[in-house]
């Protein structure tokens, strides 16, 4: 009893350290842009990146081990999360096009992840949490973005297979919270 009264403790709280961390990162999304396009400093722009990715990390741990979790953070942080990534990918299109493909990827995934989300809280009354094939997605998507900010002239082949791997985790991922979320729509219980 004492230990679902201390997961539930923060469940209704909006002020909360990963949350704040979740908020942080939408904060840098100006400075990425900026930092890229502006004043092209791409290594700089990478570390930015890599301190939102940490920051990610260090909210998703406080979060579970502390028993942080909110419905707030269950929103805020991949909000947090795709804001930073659908904003990198247009900085890098500028000069990698094929980044478009995740780019419109990433849209497919999360306007269903959202109309999908939006559709379990109304029917079943809960707010589904990242899965593991969502954090590899984001995991492989972010390498690929600091890999290409990191390595100023990298290899085209390079480029291509870690856009085409990263893509292909984005679709698996997609394929898993389809299966998930449809079938809490589809059970019988709300």
């Amino acid at each position: 009893m004492e230990n679902s009264v201390n997961t539930n403790k923060y469940k209704d709280r909006i002020i909360t350290i990963p949350n704040i961390l979740s908020f942080v990162r939408l904060c840098l999304i100006p400075l990425i842009v900026w930092l890229y396009i502006g004043k092209n400093q791409y290594i700089t722009t990478g570390i930015v990146l890599l301190l939102s990715g940490l920051t990610d990390i260090v909210d998703g741990f406080i979060a579970r081990h502390f028993h942080m979790i909110s419905d707030v953070g269950k929103v805020l942080d991949p909000i947090a999360d795709k804001a930073t990534q659908a904003v990198m990918l247009l900085c890098l299109i500028s000069r990698f096009p094929l980044m478009w493909l995740p780019i419109i990827l990433l849209i497919i995934k999360e306007s269903f992840m959202a109309l999908s989300g939006f559709m379990v809280v109304r029917k079943c009354d809960i707010v589904l949490g990242a899965n593991w094939h969502g954090k590899a997605a984001t995991v492989l998507l972010t390498a690929a973005m600091a890999l290409h900010l990191f390595w100023y002239n990298i290899p085209y082949i390079v480029s291509v297979i870690s856009i085409v791997v990263c893509s292909a985790m984005i679709i698996t991922s997609l394929v898993l919270y389809a299966v998930r979320n449809i079938s809490y729509l589809t059970s019988k219980k709300s």
